[in-house]
C-alpha cells in the first residue's frame, strides 16, 4: 500500500460564480504566480452553481493542471461564504489563502501574505492600498467596518476585502462550526491566536460585475452584527427602556396639564408625531428581534449548508479523464 502523498503547504480558495469571462486572466497570473514560490500548493475552485460555461472552464483547467488543481462543484447556488467554507473542507494546506476570482486582488499578493504567516501569525487580513470601487461602496463599507468594530470588538479594518491568510488550526476550528449564516473572516478571526494585517494592492475587475447588490450587502452586514454580538439587542432594550420612561414622563405631564389648563387641542400633532416616531421604533425593534429568531429558524431545521455534486481531483496512479463521472455527496456541516 502507498503512503498517501503530503499535503500542500498553501492552498487557495476560490469560490466562482459566472467568472467564464475573468477565467483565463485569472488562470494566466495565479498559476505562475504560485508557482514563484517554490512552494507546495493546491488551488481548490468552488463552483458556486455557475448558470455560464464556468464548469467547462474549470474542467479544462482540471485537466491542463491536475497536480496542483481540484475543483468543488455545488448543485446550486449557495453564496460566496458557503463555497468558502467548502473548499476549507476539501482543502488540505498548512496555510490557507482565500482569493476573488475577478483580480480585484492580485494573485501577486499571495506571496506576501504567506510570508507574514510563516513569520509566525495564524490570520492574516489586507488592507486595499487604493480601492477601485465606486464612492458609495467604499463610504459604506468604512461606516459598515465602524460599527462592527464596536458592536463585536472584532478587528478588520476592510472587511469587504476576501484576499486573507488563515492557519490551519483556525480553520480546522472553522471546520467544526455548523453555523447556516456567517462572515468567514470575523468567524476564523475569533479562533485566531496571533491575527495581523497588511496592505495589498487593488485593481480594477477584469471582467463582468459585482455579485452583490446593495440588498445583498445589507444582509451580509446584518448577518455579521448578529451572528457575532447580542449588542443591538441590548442596545435596543435599554433604548425602550428609556422610551417607557420618558412616555410615562410625557403622560404624566399631559395629565397635569389637563387638570390644571383643561382640553386643549394645540399639541394634538406633536402627540401624532411623537406616536409615529414610537411606532417607528418598535417596528424597527420587531425586525431586529426577527433577525435572531430567523437565525435559530434556520439553525433548528440542520438542513444541508450546501451540497457537493462532484469534486474534481486526482487519486494517485489514476489519469484526470477518470473523474468525469463523480458521485454525488451531500454535506452538512
Amino acid at each position: 500500500m502507498k503512503p498517501m502523498p503530503m499535503p500542500p503547504e498553501i492552498s487557495v480558495v476560490i469560490p466562482i460564480y459566472n467568472e467564464q469571462d475573468g477565467l483565463a486572466a485569472l488562470f494566466a497570473r495565479l498559476y505562475p504566480a504560485l508557482d514563484a514560490l517554490r512552494a507546495t500548493y493546491e488551488i481548490v475552485f468552488v463552483n458556486d452553481g455557475s448558470r455560464d460555461n464556468s464548469v467547462a472552464i474549470l474542467a479544462e483547467q482540471f485537466r491542463l493542471r491536475p497536480d496542483v488543481t481540484r475543483v468543488v462543484l455545488f448543485n446550486g447556488n449557495y453564496g460566496q461564504h458557503m463555497a468558502i467554507l467548502a473548499g476549507f473542507e476539501a482543502a488540505r494546506g498548512q496555510i490557507m489563502v482565500t482569493l476573488d476570482a475577478d483580480l480585484q486582488n492580485p494573485p501577486e499578493e499571495i506571496g506576501n501574505l504567506v510570508a507574514k504567516m510563516r513569520e509566525g501569525y495564524d490570520y492574516v487580513g489586507s488592507i486595499r492600498r487604493k480601492r477601485q470601487d465606486s464612492a458609495w461602496r467604499t463610504i459604506a463599507s468604512k461606516m459598515m467596518n465602524r460599527l462592527r468594530e464596536r458592536i463585536t470588538n472584532i478587528q478588520i479594518t476592510d472587511q469587504g476585502n476576501m484576499l486573507r491568510a488563515y492557519g490551519r488550526n483556525v480553520i480546522d476550528l472553522v471546520n467544526q462550526c455548523a453555523e447556516v449564516n456567517t462572515f468567514v473572516p470575523a468567524l476564523a478571526y475569533t479562533f485566531a491566536r496571533k491575527p495581523t494585517e497588511i496592505t495589498v494592492e487593488h485593481e480594477e475587475r477584469t471582467a463582468g460585475e459585482s455579485k452583490y447588490s446593495l440588498y445583498s450587502l445589507i444582509r451580509l452586514n446584518f448577518d455579521l452584527v448578529t451572528g457575532f454580538s447580542l449588542v443591538p439587542l441590548q442596545m435596543f432594550s435599554m433604548l425602550g427602556m428609556t422610551l417607557s420612561i420618558g412616555s410615562g414622563l410625557l403622560v404624566l405631564l399631559l395629565l397635569i396639564r389637563r387638570f390644571l389648563f383643561g382640553a386643549e387641542a394645540e399639541g394634538l400633532f406633536t402627540l401624532f408625531a411623537i406616536a409615529f416616531f414610537l411606532m417607528g421604533v418598535i417596528l424597527f425593534g420587531i425586525g431586529l428581534l426577527g433577525e435572531y429568531v430567523g437565525r435559530i429558524f434556520q439553525q433548528v431545521r440542520a438542513r444541508p449548508r450546501y451540497v457537493v455534486q462532484a469534486i474534481l481531483e486526482q487519486v494517485p496512479d489514476q489519469p484526470a479523464e477518470v473523474f468525469d463521472h463523480l458521485e454525488k455527496r451531500v454535506v452538512s456541516r
